[in-house]
């Protein structure tokens, strides 16, 4: 008989990534780092499960928005509670010093002030029976301060809440106003040819009364020709700021764009062309000077998760401090924080609309709660309040209760107007008038006018 040596059980061969494909390899690794992701959230969320909803659940972004179709609380009311305000003056022998440290700020935050006092303000010429406002918060913790230096000049300091900082601005009461005109050929951009005159005040304007027209990123070329006719405000012999454009016009490849400023027998104020055709739609084209658009309205794959998530508003990055306007005439509504969306302005306007502002990083003096705004009025100024990564603005619209694209409603011109056949003739002559005046160069002082804003405040 013959022995048979094949044994029971053969030994299997040892696995080896050695000969292991490629492809598998990639899955074998793709899927144990998806298996490590999932057991890390769920031992990070083993207690109370937010993170992981966060994640893998639906997602609600600032307004507590997770699906377009919701209906959109309209907030009303001012919900912060009332600030305290003390108005004081100097007294001989006091300095700033001393005024700050004994409302509560260090000397660490008085050394941050001082190096954003530098060319601003002096500390020398603070005087005795100088008037002073303090505004702290209802639990007395210090939030601005403003100090009366002349009749034609207010100094504010402000303290942001949430970062710490501070920002110092001056505040100008009582000043000449001047014409001026601006014209050129441009090398590169309009904003840059502005800043070389230094009067980069003006591109936020001209960027709004053009909007339906031009598109300042991708048509201005060099080449394009501009003039401008503008006021200025002056106090004594040192420039102040721009005022208000009275008369533009930007000449591309051949085509002349131009808008004239045009006060009505009514005292209806608005831009038009040479036609008398109105520049301005129901809303502005934007809400603020932008670097980009960060994020968009509407339903997005995630770049990791891979999940729809939804975002009820358009995020426009911008340095803290950029103006914030009121896209349309209306009543500020709701001016306050609201959890995620952090400092906020809700503006309610004509047909059923309403605009929200989110995560500013303070309000317009000019614009408080309750008070009537028009198109074009700073409301506030771009932040990062609330949850946010970076100084933004989150805009919202809604219509009727529910929401909508901002940047397909901003786009949408709404009904625009014409000068009337009776105004006709006026119009026609203040264009002659403004004509003239681009015709000229460098600043005229013949139509110089005394400004004097009355009740003026920086403190809310």
């Amino acid at each position: 008989m013959k022995n048979d040596r094949t044994p029971y059980f053969r030994p299997r061969k040892r696995f080896s990534l050695h000969n292991t494909p490629p492809a598998m390899k990639i899955f074998a690794v793709v899927a144990l780092s998806l298996l490590a992701v999932v057991y890390t959230v769920g031992n990070l969320t083993s207690t109370d499960g937010q993170l992981f909803s966060s994640l893998f659940g639906n997602y609600n972004d600032e307004l507590g928005v997770s699906e377009a179709t919701e209906t959109i609380e309209i907030e009303e009311g001012e919900p912060e509670p009332v600030n305290q305000i003390l108005t004081k003056k100097v007294k001989r022998g006091e300095s700033l010093y001393v005024i700050l440290t004994s409302h509560g700020l260090s000397p660490a935050d008085i050394a941050v002030i001082s190096k954003e006092l530098k060319g601003k303000f002096s500390v020398r010429s603070l005087r005795p029976g100088q008037q002073y406002q303090i505004e702290k918060t209802p639990d007395g913790r210090f939030l601005s301060f403003s100090l009366q230096e002349s009749r034609a000049r207010k100094l504010h300091m402000q303290k942001d809440e949430d970062s710490g900082s501070f920002q110092v601005w001056q505040e100008v009461l009582d000043y000449d106003v001047q014409l001026a005109t601006l014209s050129g050929t441009i090398n590169s951009t309009l904003a840059l040819e502005l800043q070389k005159n230094s009067r980069y005040s003006l591109i936020t304007e001209l960027q709004n009364l053009f909007a339906w027209k031009i598109n300042f990123n991708r048509d201005i070329q060099p080449g394009t020709a501009y003039r401008v006719l503008f006021e200025e405000k002056w106090i004594g012999d040192e420039y102040i700021t721009t005022g208000k454009i009275l008369a533009a016009e930007i000449n591309l490849e051949g085509q002349n764009y131009t808008a004239y400023r045009f006060t009505d027998s009514r005292g209806t104020t608005a831009y038009y062309d040479e036609n008398g055709n109105s520049l301005s739609g129901f809303f502005l084209s934007q809400p603020c000077n932008y670097t980009r658009i960060s994020s968009g309205y509407g339903y997005r794959i995630h770049p990791i998760l891979r999940r729809r998530q939804f975002h009820s508003g358009v995020d426009y990055a911008a340095p803290t401090g950029t103006p914030v306007y009121a896209v349309a005439d209306g009543k500020v509504v709701f001016r306050g924080r609201k959890g995620a969306a952090g400092k906020m302005v809700t503006v309610a306007h004509a047909n059923g609309y309403h605009t929200k502002y989110l995560h500013l990083s303070r309000y317009a003096t000019k614009a408080p709660y309750g008070s009537r705004v028009k198109q074009g009025d700073v409301i506030g100024y771009v932040g990062s309040t609330g949850r946010s990564t970076g100084p933004h603005l989150h805009f919202t619209i809604v219509r009727h209760g529910k929401l909508k694209n901002p940047l397909k409603e901003l786009k949408a011109a709404g009904t625009r107007k014409r000068v009337s056949k009776a105004e006709m003739q006026n119009f026609m002559a203040q264009i002659s008038v403004f004509r003239s005046q681009l015709d000229e160069t460098g600043v005229m002082v013949a139509d110089v006018t005394k400004y004097s804003e009355k009740n003026t405040t920086a403190l809310n």
